[in-house]
């Protein structure tokens, strides 16, 4: 597993190397300034980011936030103090793993396989979504196919799906893509199929 740690101070990165190699990775790249920080974690290419702020400030986070949507990786952020609306940001820009006050080498693999964790129960909830409305979106275009059918054929229901699945398995394609091609001809033509 790929690491890469950041921290403006060498002592705390030095902290969270030394946890990490007890806990057998070795894989570590270490980063003690943010000036370029996007590019370098792009060529770096990590697994996993962990995070060190001691004290963030506002516009600290804002970038943070915006290099965790941008990475799509598992991010543990290790901060001294925060507040409520700190917490809800970070949770909001997708941080895995929001540590406060908690910067001590044993404890942090344990936060990195949370990070890890939470980020892959995130990205399947994600990926869930995505397929959930896909399959909404078609099934809405198959039911407006088919209303368009039983107006246009004077059939029922059972029987414009009937004709969908069968003109679909006679041309080899999705019964979704045969009522979008038949929801797009009655909108083109104004209804004069």
């Amino acid at each position: 597993m790929r690491i890469a740690v950041i921290d403006d101070s060498a002592a705390r990165a030095a902290v969270i190397e030394e946890g990490l190699r007890e806990a057998g990775l070795t894989d570590l790249h270490i980063f003690l300034e943010r000036h370029g920080l996007a590019a370098k974690l792009e060529a770096c290419s990590p697994d996993v980011v962990l995070l060190n702020l001691e004290n963030p400030s506002r516009d600290m986070l804002e970038e943070t936030f915006a290099l965790s949507r941008a990475l799509a990786r598992p991010i543990a952020m290790f901060v001294d103090q925060s507040d409520e609306n700190a917490i809800a940001e970070a949770v909001d820009a997708g941080i895995s793993a929001y540590v406060v006050d908690g910067l001590r080498k044993e404890r942090i693999k344990p936060v990195l396989d949370l990070a890890v964790r939470r980020f892959q129960a995130f990205n399947r909830l994600q990926t869930e979504l995505a397929e959930a409305r896909s399959q909404l979106a078609e099934r809405k275009i198959v039911d407006e196919a088919k209303l368009i059918l039983m107006k246009k054929r004077g059939i029922t229901e059972p029987e414009a799906y009937k004709l969908l699945r069968t003109h679909a398995m006679q041309s080899n394609r999705r019964i979704a893509d045969i009522a979008q091609a038949i929801v797009t001809a009655e909108n083109l033509l104004g209804g004069a199929l």
